[in-house]
């Protein structure tokens, strides 16, 4: 792994929120399908006018949009995931060994990584471009890697008013947990670019062109089974749990999963994902 300058995101993703993602991510992965199928989406789109080229994938986590990016792509296309979670990357790869797919993954902080310059014809992200502490630094990293005219399609959570089902588990254990840090509007987060003229001002400052952000949704689910081990594992609520005697966390838990019952129907988990869809170019020669 390269050397890193997002030292708080690194830690959390070497810690606890990257186990929890690892040990979680076959759910992970079933929840976000319809995410994942708007980027290969968009991917196909540039293929019909570009057969080859080089993709990247950022924040790739275990390697899932990655792989399915990868199939729709076929051999033509040579492809690259990064994230800053070594144990993520670590399944990634072994992902990609058992399915015998040429794609290669990488453990670096996108915000720093020496890219070759003007090496990928396509960057695309599922909500994994939120999270650094110097966004206009990491995009013109990005840009920088980006070949003249290439495009960069991402999806990043808008407000957490607009995205209930991902608050549930905080907002019933705040008052059960003692010291639950409050999220910060802006921060490098889950919600970190939930502000379009935020997100619009750090893509243009750091040299994009052709910025747009257009609201999406999703309609996601799970199977009910899992709700345990997601309610407590995922987010601020599970690494406050994780620190908690098991005697003390099970009725804390309990209450979390009580909190989502609004969500199930019919043995699955079900909710609306409101995102952005954030495209632009970089610049031609």
């Amino acid at each position: 792994m390269t050397a890193s300058i997002n030292h708080a995101q690194a830690e959390l993703w070497n810690g606890g929120s990257g186990s929890a993602w690892v040990d979680n991510r076959v759910t992970l992965d079933q929840m976000f399908v319809p995410l994942a199928r708007f980027l290969v989406d968009r991917a196909r789109e540039t293929a019909q006018h570009l057969p080859s080229g080089r993709l990247l994938d950022v924040g790739c986590g275990t390697g899932g949009t990655t792989l399915a990016l990868a199939t729709a792509l076929g051999g033509q296309w040579q492809l690259t995931g990064a994230d800053i979670s070594a144990p993520m990357i670590a399944v990634a790869r072994s992902r990609a060994a058992h399915a015998r797919a040429a794609v290669e993954f990488i453990g670096t902080d996108v915000q720093t990584h020496a890219f070759s310059p003007s090496r990928f014809d396509l960057i695309v992200s599922r909500l994994g471009v939120m999270f650094f502490d110097d966004p206009v630094a990491a995009f013109a990293n990005l840009r920088a890697a980006a070949r003249p005219g290439a495009a960069l399609h991402a999806l990043a959570w808008r407000c957490p008013a607009e995205n209930p089902f991902m608050t549930v588990a905080e907002r019933t254990a705040a008052p059960l947990l003692a010291g639950l840090p409050p999220r910060v509007p802006g921060a490098p987060g889950q919600f970190g670019f939930a502000d379009r003229a935020h997100v619009t001002n750090v893509l243009t400052a750091s040299g994009w062109e052709d910025v747009a952000l257009t609201a999406v949704h999703f309609e996601c689910a799970f199977a009910q089974a899992d709700l345990r081990e997601y309610a407590s594992r995922l987010g601020p609520a599970g690494l406050a749990l994780a620190r908690m005697a098991p005697h003390e966390r099970a009725p804390v838990v309990d209450a979390l999963v009580d909190a989502y019952a609004p969500f199930v129907h019919n043995g699955e988990v079900r909710f609306t994902s409101a995102c952005w869809h954030i495209a632009a170019r970089a610049p031609s020669i």
